[in-house]
């Protein structure tokens, strides 16, 4: 009886999602938003470097692409469909993306996507990065999820929690 109505309950959640948002998008979240910009080494643009970018909400998803001959690179959004959006669960898509340049490699971001909408890495905006890869790494949070990078956007941070307010998190 229980699994019946835990079953009735997941297919209304299911068919309440497509209704509100159409058949096309139902159970669709974002992995990692659409990326575009500029890699650089010692302030020149890295030619032919190959970036190689993973996600991962239930399995490795790879893709790569070649900067041009300005150190220009675009990804495309990266998508998925899963139930689990309807579900009252986290949602958490692991992000990373090395660059390969001249028989090194570079850990030009690492981070924990932590909402399905598209553009929450730039709080909404498009993500657009410069990324140096000789600079130190930054860790940034945004959405209450690290982001460790080579790469500079334009987006404003979380507000750093004093210790007050993390012990009200932890009660």
């Amino acid at each position: 009886m229980l699994k019946k109505l835990v079953s009735i309950l997941v297919l209304m959640f299911l068919f309440s999602g497509v209704l509100a948002m159409g058949i096309t998008d139902a159970g669709k979240v974002c992995l990692f938003s659409k990326m575009s910009g500029v890699i650089k080494l010692d302030g020149k643009p890295v030619v032919n470097a190959r970036l190689v970018r993973t996600v991962n909400l239930n399995k490795d998803i790879v893709d790569e692409i070649t900067t041009d001959e300005k150190g220009f690179f675009e990804f495309d959004a990266q998508f998925s469909r899963t139930v689990t959006k309807f579900l009252p669960q986290e949602f958490a898509a692991k992000q990373v993306i090395w660059v390969y340049y001249q028989d090194k490699e570079y850990k030009m971001w690492s981070g924990v996507k932590r909402k399905p909408e598209e553009n929450t890495e730039a709080r909404g905006k498009q993500l657009v990065v410069e990324c140096e890869l000789n600079s130190e790494k930054n860790v940034i949070e945004i959405n209450s999820s690290p982001i460790i990078s080579l790469c500079k956007w334009d987006v404003q941070p979380d507000e750093p929690l004093d210790f007050e307010s993390m012990m009200k998190l932890v009660k």
